[in-house]
């Protein structure tokens, strides 16, 4: 297996049934990239993001005490753009120092006929909060978003 097979599958993104609400898991081989998945996850509970065409790009800043709740300002930013711009993001550019962030989120206009949004997130939540370097050198990024 070549070095860019073993990044591929070590990248990605899933959501677990939490309730009424979601959860949002991403993974990858550092924590920008685990971030970075942890919002195409966020983006998979209203869309499929790979439906998006990343025509506009957003920038995201965000700063916290610890990488928990770098987490959770960084969904919530994703939540406040989707929101307030009547936007849908489908991919993301991340990078972090110690607890900063630096993004790019790229996306288009909600087409409710092409995008067919299923539901609209409200808040990331502590709810299975967790960022962590897991043994086999994955990072974790997730938690519960209310929808």
């Amino acid at each position: 297996m070549t070095g860019s097979e073993r990044t591929r599958r070590q990248c990605g993104y899933e959501l677990f049934p939490h309730g009424a609400d979601v959860g949002v898991r991403g993974f990858g081989p550092d924590r920008a990239t685990a971030f970075a998945e942890a919002a195409r996850a966020l983006t998979a509970v209203v869309t499929d993001p790979d439906r998006v065409e990343p025509r506009e790009p957003v920038a995201i800043h965000c700063e916290a005490e610890d990488d928990e709740m770098l987490l959770i300002d960084w969904l919530d930013a994703v939540i406040y753009y989707m929101a307030t711009l009547g936007m849908v993001f489908g991919r993301y550019e991340v990078e972090i120092r110690d607890h900063r962030l630096e993004a790019t989120a790229w996306g288009e206009p909600v087409d409710p006929e092409r995008h067919q949004p299923a539901v609209e997130p409200k808040a990331a939540t502590l709810t299975e909060l967790a960022v962590r370097h897991e043994p086999d050198g994955r990072w974790i990024a997730q938690c519960v978003v209310d929808v």
